[in-house]
């Protein structure tokens, strides 16, 4: 996988990308990460990317032709138009897993950073295909929500992670949250691991595992819960557990 990032500050990638996993698979090959300036493709001798809005209002809006040509100059060093044009912006869809793992089947993306009061409407109209946000709230720019976007996309690229059941198995990947994991020692500080885990009856401990991320989830992320993600098992051993519940209250 090929992914280009729009940033007016690629100094700020330095540290996130060149360590742990996201390291181990550009050393591999098998991501390359390329950070592009934005100001370099200014049409200005000052190589300001942003101009005041027609109109009037308060901050600096970045303007078409920095971000078409960039995202122009890439498809011709690539040899091929990105699958994806990301745009990161408070006002798009949030970002979930399954829109991961749709990203992560692409051979090229490309990720655009915003900041100041936004970008011209031209880019969102007729550049982006996707304008993604990690969440109800403003920061500085668009930097931060893209090395997220990339760590979460990477990991489910055949042969980032060492087992494809580690990405599986993660929070959210089947609409649930994560069950809970124990490792040695056996008891710390009178505290038990669970006796299933080590019963070695590998069906026992599916079906706890099963039904631990269903009270996490009930509890925790009651919105997760969707019928069509859920089965008849799952479904009357949620009943039962409401019914349980509901004499304590």
């Amino acid at each position: 996988m090929r992914i280009d990032i729009l940033t007016l500050f690629p100094e700020m990638f330095a540290g996130p990308f060149d360590a742990s996993i996201i390291k181990r698979a550009r050393e591999k090959d098998i991501i390359s990460i390329n950070l592009v300036n934005m100001r370099d493709f200014s049409c200005n001798k000052h190589r300001t990317v942003d101009d005041t809005p027609y109109g009037g209002g308060a901050g600096m809006v970045i303007g078409p032709e920095p971000v078409f040509n960039a995202v122009e100059s890439i498809a011709r060093q690539s040899g091929q138009s990105p699958g994806r044009v990301v745009l990161m912006c408070p006002t798009g869809s949030p970002f979930n897993q399954g829109l991961a793992r749709e990203l992560a089947g692409e051979d090229h993306l490309v990720i655009i950073c915003g900041h100041y009061e936004g970008f011209d409407e031209r880019i969102h109209k007729e550049l982006v295909t996707d304008e993604v946000s990690i969440g109800d709230f403003v920061l500085t720019g668009g930097e931060l929500p893209a090395m997220i976007v990339v760590d979460a996309v990477a990991r489910l690229v055949p042969g980032v992670l060492g087992e494809k059941a580690s990405a599986e198995e993660d929070s959210f990947s089947d609409g649930l949250l994560e069950y809970p994991h124990y490792t040695r020692p056996r008891e710390f500080r009178g505290m038990e691991v669970p006796e299933v885990l080590i019963s070695g009856h590998h069906e026992r401990i599916r079906q706890w595992r099963r039904r631990e991320s269903l009270i996490r989830t009930m509890v925790r992320r009651p919105d997760l819960l969707k019928d069509d993600l859920l089965s008849s098992r799952d479904k009357e051993f949620l009943r039962k557990l409401k019914e349980m519940l509901r004499q304590f209250v």
